[in-house]
């Protein structure tokens, strides 16, 4: 009998996890994820934080790197590589048997990059190498100088998962950055069989702000703009990579960019708590899933083809947001900001807590 995990996969979508730490990695967990049909594995600051703070997994790594004489950028960035080495290595097998369309884990750039594109083009490039595997993807936020990053990441050859994604026209952008990129890509003989991207659209947070905006407006509207603005930016990736101009690169070797839902964990106890999968299945996708969601899902889950329903109705149901007043142009836009300023407050955090931890560890 199939599992959940593998029904999903039979309407074209990938689960990946929304998780990384050592524990996870060296206990085996990850693995009999992997066993049980999760086949990828994102990360963030804020993930990274949690896991190198709130346990004692990495303190043997990290007495040898503070001997070493290693600074606090140095000890976070050794520690955070050789979690997505391990679980790339855990994923190689998935990315072998599906020719590399699958099978990929993240790491994100220092936020504070976000709006540095030659800063992040540079540190995009120094991760892929220091990196080594194929499978690996760089997280690029989508901001207006994470667009021109991304083209050219992946005009060199890099795998790039686009985070931050909020706004169709976001969405737009980062399509039409990943597509000129391969087209830089193929001007310069590259093979564009061997480049991979994930868009990463991200889902609650939308419904988290608009739902408050709502507020007793117009009862029967809450919990359904994040599915609605989802649905559209998928009506929009098969459009785009129909098109003439993406035909000629695909006929190159060229890959889909795919849509990655993220965010997908239900911040409202009212609704249910895989709303944000069984909304938003469908050919070409990626779900990340943190563990309450698809620990959720594999117990009650139902998949169905769901991403193409009513297609015209959340057309119709983002105008009647906006009828009354709540602009998306503006939650979306306040989204990304806040986005950027929470990965870059961890990112931080995660740094003084490993600054004085080396400090204390130097004098021992």
């Amino acid at each position: 009998m199939s599992n959940s995990l593998e029904e999903i996969q039979k309407h074209g979508q990938s689960v990946w996890y929304d998780n990384v730490s050592r524990g996870l990695i060296e206990s085996g967990e990850l693995q009999l994820l992997i066993d049980l049909g999760v086949t990828g594995l994102t990360s963030n600051p804020t993930i990274f934080q949690k896991a190198i703070t709130g346990s004692n997994d990495y303190d043997n790594a990290f007495e040898t790197l503070v001997s070493e004489g290693k600074n606090a950028d140095a000890i976070y960035e050794s520690l955070a590589i050789n979690d997505i080495k391990a679980a790339a290595d855990l994923l190689r097998p998935i990315y072998d048997a599906t020719g590399g369309v699958d099978g990929y884990a993240s790491l994100e750039v220092n936020p504070h990059l976000a709006h540095d594109t030659d800063g992040t083009v540079v540190e995009g490039m120094r991760l892929f190498e220091e990196l080594d595997r194929p499978n690996v993807m760089i997280k690029v936020p989508a901001t207006p100088a994470g667009m021109p990053a991304i083209r050219r990441l992946i005009g060199k050859g890099i795998n790039v998962n686009v985070t931050l994604l909020f706004s169709l026209v976001a969405y737009r952008d980062a399509r039409q950055a990943y597509i000129a990129g391969l087209e830089d890509l193929k001007g310069t003989g590259g093979d564009l069989a061997r480049v991979a991207s994930v868009a990463s659209f991200f889902v609650s947070r939308v419904d988290t702000v608009v739902d408050s905006l709502l507020g007793d407006k117009e009862p029967g509207l809450e919990g359904r703009a994040a599915i609605a603005n989802a649905r559209l930016a998928y009506r929009d990736f098969q459009r785009e990579f129909h098109t003439d101009r993406f035909e000629a690169l695909r006929e190159a070797g060229a890959r889909v960019q795919r849509p990655l839902w993220a965010s997908t964990g239900v911040k409202n106890p009212a609704y249910s708590d895989v709303l944000y999968v069984e909304s938003l299945i469908g050919e070409y996708t990626v779900n990340t899933m943190p563990e309450a969601t698809l620990l959720a899902f594999v117990d009650h889950g139902k998949a169905d083809d769901t991403i193409v329903s009513d297609v015209d109705g959340a057309a119709q149901l983002l105008d009647d947001v906006a009828a009354i007043g709540v602009s998306m142009h503006e939650v979306t836009a306040g989204l990304l900001s806040n986005g950027v300023r929470l990965f870059s407050d961890s990112f931080d955090e995660l740094m003084a807590d490993i600054e004085s931890k080396r400090g204390v560890l130097a004098q021992a």
